[in-house]
């Protein structure tokens, strides 16, 4: 007989801001374009070049942190995230780990008639990477994607169905479009989100192990996600198998299929940007 299993999600969601330069440097953020034309020394990491912050990426992600109830850090920094891969010019990422742009959120969203608050952990702000484009036997890369602002929204794991989580992503997108900090649009790329899923037995204190789930930029693909995994870990569970806690992605055929085991935060080694006053 099938145990009963208590479903915790979690989402982290990134969304592109509407300003027309990039993050760090003056080049264009316009949507499309001849491959590695909006670039300069800064988005693609040459050495030397070094970050100016764009202001508007700040007020738009405080119009944000205000109309979701978070608590507008006074005091922000940017850290450096390090890790190796082709679409990261520099080897690290600038983003925020420490001192965040905002804390301690939520957003209340009307779920079957019932009124659910997601919790937000934190919002931050950090840059875009360049994008991969593979061919048979090699890959090309194009830096204009490079250095585009991106803000994440992080939650707490406090939604307990699929119902809960695109409803949540749904609300969320109208913030951005209503304030105008971003179209929000997944066909561009604009709005995409990992989400973080375990299971844990019903009446349990004790949260299950987390699978991620990479890059889902449509809401349709976040429930297909998400009931997937409920089910695959369901199962597993109930042969008394471990889960592995692990990166997984979401095809076309509805399935999640394993990519890596997970990366943990010390892996990253952060420390602060240098380059960039608080």
């Amino acid at each position: 007989m099938s145990k009963q299993y208590e479903t915790v999600i979690g989402l982290e969601v990134h969304v592109e801001l509407a300003t027309k330069t990039k993050i760090f440097c003056g080049c264009s953020t316009a949507f499309g374009g001849a491959p590695n034309s909006h670039t300069c020394p800064v988005c693609t990491g040459l050495p030397g070049s070094l970050p100016v912050l764009n202001k508007q990426v700040v007020e738009y992600a405080m119009a944000v942190g205000l109309a979701t109830n978070c608590q507008i850090n006074q005091y922000c920094k940017f850290d450096r995230k390090n890790y190796f891969y082709p679409d990261l010019p520099k080897g690290y990422q600038i983003t925020q780990v420490t001192k965040p742009m905002g804390r301690n959120g939520y957003l209340d969203v009307l779920v079957n008639g019932k009124l659910k608050r997601v919790y937000i952990h934190q919002l931050h702000l950090e840059e875009d990477t360049a994008s991969l484009e593979h061919r048979n036997t090699y890959s090309l890369i194009d830096y204009n994607r490079s250095g585009i602002p991106l803000m994440e929204i992080v939650t707490e794991p406090c939604m307990e169905s699929a119902d809960e989580a695109v409803r949540f992503l749904e609300e969320l997108r109208d913030v951005f479009i209503f304030l105008g900090v971003s179209e929000a649009r997944s066909n561009k790329g604009q709005m995409r989100c990992d989400v973080n899923i375990s299971l844990m037995e019903e009446g349990s204190d004790k949260l299950g192990t987390k699978v991620e789930m990479k890059n889902i930029n449509a809401f349709n693909s976040v429930r297909e996600a998400i009931e997937y995994e409920i089910k695959r870990q369901s199962e597993l569970l109930d042969k008394g198998e471990k889960i592995v806690q692990e990166t997984r992605r979401i095809a076309e055929d509805g399935k999640t299929y394993a990519m890596r085991e997970k990366v943990d935060a010390v892996d990253y080694k952060y420390f602060d940007e240098p380059n960039i006053p608080p």
